[in-house]
C-alpha cells in the first residue's frame, strides 16, 4: 500500500514534469512573431550610388539567401568602403557599357550594379574575376531556388568600372552597403517589414 508521502511525492513530480513540458509550446509562438518582426523596412526601389574609386580588383561575386531579402556580395579585396563607389538602379534592359549590346537578364526586373573598380589588373590588363564572360552568368552563381533572385550576369567591365545584371522577380526595396573590401546589394522579399 501506498504511502500519503508517496503519493504526494508523485503528484507534485508529475505536476512539475507537466509544467516543463508545457513551456516551450507557450515560447515558441513569441520567437517567431519576433523574427517576422525583425524584416527591415523603408528601403525603397529608387537609384543609390556613391561616388568613389578603387584601383582594387573585384575578385568574385557570390549570393545568399537571408529570410528577409536575397543578398549579392562584390569581393574587392584591399579597397576601404570609402573607396567603394556604385551605382545600383532599375532599368528596362541591362546595355553593356563600351559596345551598347544588349544583355538579357531573366526576371520580372532588372537591377543594373555598377561597382567603380575593375574586375582587370590596372597594371597589367589580366583577368580578375575569372572567368567571367560578358553576357554569360556569374562564374559560380547559381540563383535557383531563391525568392527573389532570378537571374545574375556579368556585363563587363570598362574603363574601370565593373557593370552586373541582377533578375529578380520585380522592382522591390533594395539597399547598399558599402564594407571594406566588398560592396553588398540586398534585395527584399516583399514591400512591407513582414515577411
Amino acid at each position: 500500500m501506498l504511502q500519503p508521502r508517496t503519493i504526494c511525492a508523485t503528484v507534485v513530480l508529475l505536476g512539475a514534469t507537466l509544467v516543463t513540458a508545457a513551456a516551450p509550446a507557450v515560447a515558441a509562438p513569441t520567437t517567431a512573431t519576433a523574427a517576422t518582426a525583425a524584416c527591415p523596412a523603408g528601403w525603397g526601389s529608387g537609384g543609390k550610388s556613391a561616388t568613389a574609386a578603387t584601383t582594387a580588383s573585384v575578385k568574385d561575386v557570390r549570393t545568399g539567401r537571408h529570410d528577409c531579402y536575397d543578398r549579392m556580395v562584390v569581393d574587392v579585396p584591399g579597397a576601404a568602403r570609402a573607396d567603394l563607389g556604385y551605382a545600383v538602379r532599375y532599368v528596362d534592359r541591362l546595355y553593356q557599357d563600351g559596345s551598347g549590346r544588349h544583355i538579357p537578364v531573366a526576371g520580372g526586373a532588372v537591377l543594373e550594379v555598377r561597382v567603380t573598380a575593375p574586375a582587370y589588373d590596372p597594371e597589367t590588363g589580366a583577368a580578375t574575376y575569372y572567368p567571367a564572360r560578358a553576357g554569360a552568368a556569374l562564374p559560380g552563381v547559381d540563383v535557383t531556388g531563391y525568392r527573389t533572385f532570378r537571374d545574375a550576369r556579368f556585363a563587363g567591365s570598362f574603363e574601370g568600372e565593373t557593370q552586373l545584371g541582377l533578375g529578380v522577380r520585380g522592382r522591390l526595396p533594395f539597399r547598399v552597403l558599402q564594407l571594406d573590401g566588398r560592396l553588398v546589394i540586398d534585395v527584399a522579399h516583399t514591400w512591407n517589414a513582414a515577411r
